[in-house]
């Protein structure tokens, strides 16, 4: 990590992610130890999750540390107490805290009045954990990050920001399709952009599915109307009525390419029905990896054991 906290896919450098991904297949291989047996996590979350709390709290476990969660009701930053003074008070208690949470910017708060590592479990910009657990689940099934594709059909979200920045910096072409109005922010783009030339891989942002998963290794979708953003279905699911993945669109991608959905999906819109249980689907892979990225994090945000898998490309 560049700092003590990873609020951003960006906090990685191309051989930081590509070190959490080796330590990450180790640790699944090698299951259970103690290395954070006197460590606590503090899951402080604004969004309800089935994954992201699971996965934190299982990866902990298996760790030997412990971990609390705080719901939506009893978090309330910013209302019941300002988010520096919950800062300041958790960083007594708790060794690590991940927070999964609306604005970026209440995350960026925290961790500038915490005395220890914040993790971003989620935020409406950002969703790093995922992103590394996907770049996770592309290794092992393509077995190399090098000369890969990347499509990501539909909503420039906090998912595709990510992965995309995850694409640039590890050198892999990331190609992403969406509606107009929908697309990923110019920023991202371009931050991902400028990782991409020094990585020697492209990124390119269009309107048309087609264009972006025509001889793609990888092929991602995520839902048209994120959490929050529920008044809105309606609007998008007319908006991305063209950016469905059926298993005609899949085909356009190379015959062995891989398909990636983060979960959970809404069967029969952003995805056909029952394609995320075809043979090329990788989605419950991804689902598993959360847990195994989110143990490499921790390890290393905790100064756990520095583990390299032999012959890593």
């Amino acid at each position: 990590m560049k700092s003590k906290d990873f609020l951003s896919i960006s906090d990685l450098t191309s051989e930081g992610i590509r070190a959490l991904i080796s330590k990450a297949v180790a640790m699944k291989n090698e299951g259970w130890n103690s290395q954070l047996s006197q460590k606590i996590l503090v899951l402080l979350f604004e969004k309800p999750s089935l994954r992201t709390r699971v996965s934190f709290e299982v990866a902990m476990r298996q760790l030997g540390g412990q971990s609390l969660y705080l719901s939506p009701e009893e978090v309330q930053l910013g209302k019941r107490e300002s988010i520096p003074d919950a800062a300041r008070v958790l960083s007594r208690y708790a060794n690590v805290i991940a927070i999964r949470t609306f604005a970026q910017e209440k995350l960026e708060i925290f961790a500038n009045n915490a005395g220890i590592p914040v993790i971003n479990a989620l935020s409406d910009l950002e969703h790093p954990c995922q992103a590394l657990a996907d770049m996770i689940t592309i290794y092992e099934h393509k077995q190399t990050l090098e000369e890969l594709t990347i499509a990501f059909i539909g909503d420039g979200n906090n998912t595709a920001h990510s992965l995309m920045l995850a694409a640039g910096l590890c050198g892999i072409d990331f190609r992403i399709a969406s509606p107009k109005g929908y697309r990923v922010q110019d920023k991202i783009l371009k931050t991902a952009q400028q990782y991409a030339a020094e990585n020697q891989s492209t990124i390119l942002s269009t309107e048309d599915p087609r264009q972006a998963i025509t001889n793609a290794d990888v092929v991602y979708t995520d839902v048209w109307a994120s959490m929050g953003q529920e008044a809105e279905a309606k609007q998008r699911r007319k908006a991305f009525a063209n950016y469905q993945v059926d298993s005609e669109l899949l085909a356009m991608a190379k015959k062995d390419a891989i398909l990636m959905h983060p979960l959970p999906a809404h069967h029969g819109e952003e995805v056909a029905e029952n394609l995320i249980y075809c043979p090329q689907s990788v989605v419950f892979d991804q689902a598993e990896n959360r847990m195994h990225a989110q143990k490499a994090i921790l390890s290393d945000i905790l100064g756990g054991l520095e583990i390299t898998l032999p012959g890593y490309r």
